[in-house]
């Protein structure tokens, strides 16, 4: 997979190298000079542009590419760079990084972005996830914000312990894809039993949360 990465500094780098390590080939593009460092991420192609300039873009041959990520430090660019990777060179898929939690609202469809990386929200949801037991958590919001990955932590008392996962009438729009079990990754057949403390992760619209909940605490 080609994946454009958008500024180069210490989040767009660590990306890049993360991508890189995984096989895929990667290019950054950084519009401040002092930021080119070919050797911090050796195996990727370092593109010197402004990527907010269409026909910089162009030449650097982002209409190439699978997925641009749009990692500068000013949300203001990674809303241009979105919405001219999806409008002007049709990218299938763009990610952006949202640097003030204010600005979250901006970063959809209208935009082009797919998937919109907030910090503060996911930090946020990982301790939520950490201390909530039988709340459901908003763990990242998928493809334009039209799902969710969720996760409910069943509590001891629970009314599912011993059910299988049959048991739980689950509303339109969501599914149960992975249930979390000391260590192991469990995909859900209709046999399998539930048990406390298991997490279980749904993708499922957000008209429906408040439904998932109602399903796990009165199946």
């Amino acid at each position: 997979m080609r994946v454009a990465i958008a500024g180069a500094g210490a989040v767009g780098r660590s990306i890049a190298l993360e991508l890189v390590e995984s096989g895929h080939r990667v290019m950054l593009i950084e519009r401040e000079l002092t930021q080119i460092d070919p050797t911090a991420v050796p195996d990727a192609e370092w593109v010197h542009a402004d990527a907010c300039e269409l026909a910089l873009l162009e030449d650097a041959g982002v209409e190439g590419c699978d997925v641009v990520i749009a990692a500068t430090g000013d949300d203001k660019v990674n809303l241009v760079v979105s919405l001219l990777a999806k409008t002007e060179f049709g990218v299938r898929r763009v990610v952006a990084r949202v640097n003030d939690p204010r600005n979250e609202w901006l970063f959809g469809e209208n935009w082009g972005v797919d998937v919109a990386v907030s910090t503060p929200r996911l930090l946020a949801a990982l301790v939520e996830e950490a201390v909530a037991v039988g709340d459901l958590v908003r763990l990242m919001t998928l493809r334009q914000g039209q799902a969710n990955l969720v996760e409910v932590t069943l509590p001891a008392d629970t009314p599912l312990a011993g059910r299988p996962v049959r048991a739980v009438t689950l509303p339109p729009d969501s599914a149960l894809v992975t249930i979390l079990r000391g260590g192991r990754v469990i995909v859900p057949q209709p046999d399998d039993a539930l048990e406390p403390g298991d997490e279980l992760l749904f993708v499922a619209t957000t008209a429906v949360e408040d439904d998932i909940r109602d399903a796990l605490a009165h199946p």
